[in-house]
C-alpha cells in the first residue's frame, strides 16, 4: 500500500466506521500531535476518537493528495449537532505507518456566506 491508500484505509476504518481494530498497522506507538485538543501517542488519539465518534461524524473527502512521506486531507465534516467543519489534515508517514499530525480546521461553517459567492467546499 502507498501512503494515499494507508490514510484512506485509515479514514474508512476509524472516522467513517468507528473501528479501532485495525489501529496498531497503522499508526505508530509514538504518534506525533500537533491539534491542540489531542494528547501525543496512540493512547492519545484513542482518547480522543472515543469523544469524536459520539458526535457520529460524516466525512466527505473532497481531495486525498500525497507528496513523498506527507499525506493530506481535505474533507467537510458534518457532526451529529449540526455544525460543520472545514478540515485539512496533514500525516507524515514512516514506515508505512502515521507518525504525525497536523489539522487546520474552521468551525462551524454551516451558515458562512462567502464574500465571493463561491461555496466553501
Amino acid at each position: 500500500m502507498d501512503n494515499k491508500q494507508i490514510v484512506q484505509k485509515f479514514y474508512n476504518e476509524v472516522f467513517m466506521n468507528g473501528d479501532l481494530s485495525n489501529l496498531d498497522n497503522l499508526m505508530k506507538d509514538d504518534y506525533i500531535q500537533h491539534s491542540p485538543e489531542v494528547k501525543n501517542g496512540k493512547t492519545g488519539f484513542v482518547e480522543f476518537i472515543k469523544l469524536f465518534l459520539k458526535l457520529d461524524p460524516k466525512i466527505d473527502i473532497i481531495n486525498l493528495s500525497a507528496d513523498h512521506n506527507y499525506v493530506y486531507v481535505f474533507f467537510k465534516c458534518t457532526l451529529n449537532n449540526g455544525h460543520i467543519n472545514k478540515v485539512c489534515d496533514v500525516y507524515r508517514l514512516e514506515n508505512n505507518k502515521l507518525a504525525e499530525h497536523w489539522d487546520i480546521i474552521e468551525k462551524n461553517v454551516e451558515d458562512v456566506k462567502t464574500a465571493s459567492g463561491n461555496q466553501l467546499f
